[in-house]
């Protein structure tokens, strides 16, 4: 999912636990970067439609919403990426994640090997 730089800053204010119209959006951002309300109108509207943001009518206008919080938007690409390379037996996306790997930190690493350990479990349950 491609994701242009405002629709991630408006996700990044949306994931702060707000609710908001357009016209709140966008007072929030024409300080930070300037725009136009139909550019932060527009915005929202792709959101909503890519099933990133919820939204009910009140009144005239949209409250908006997040529909997902980070961490399964992110769940969400990395399980896009995956599929994306289905057809190679893994040796991509496995170099992919090595290449990045270097990046995280000590704790980091050891969540991710929490995550891969519960994940073997259930499977090796099975085998018995």
């Amino acid at each position: 999912m491609q994701l242009g730089e405002l629709e991630k800053q408006v996700l990044q204010y949306f994931w702060q636990g707000r609710d908001a119209d357009a016209k709140t959006v966008h007072a929030h951002f024409e300080k930070r970067r300037g725009g136009t309300l139909n550019t932060i109108q527009s915005t929202l509207d792709r959101l909503f439609r890519k099933g990133l943001l919820g939204r009910e009518k009140q009144g005239h206008a949209f409250i908006y919403r997040t529909a997902m919080d980070r961490q399964a938007f992110i769940g969400k690409l990395v399980e896009e990426i995956g599929a994306d390379y289905e057809a190679d037996p893994g040796s991509t996306l496995i170099a992919a994640f090595s290449s990045i790997s270097g990046k995280l930190s000590d704790e980091q690493i050891a969540a991710l090997e929490r995550l891969i350990e519960a994940r073997r479990e259930p499977a090796e349950g099975h085998d018995t």
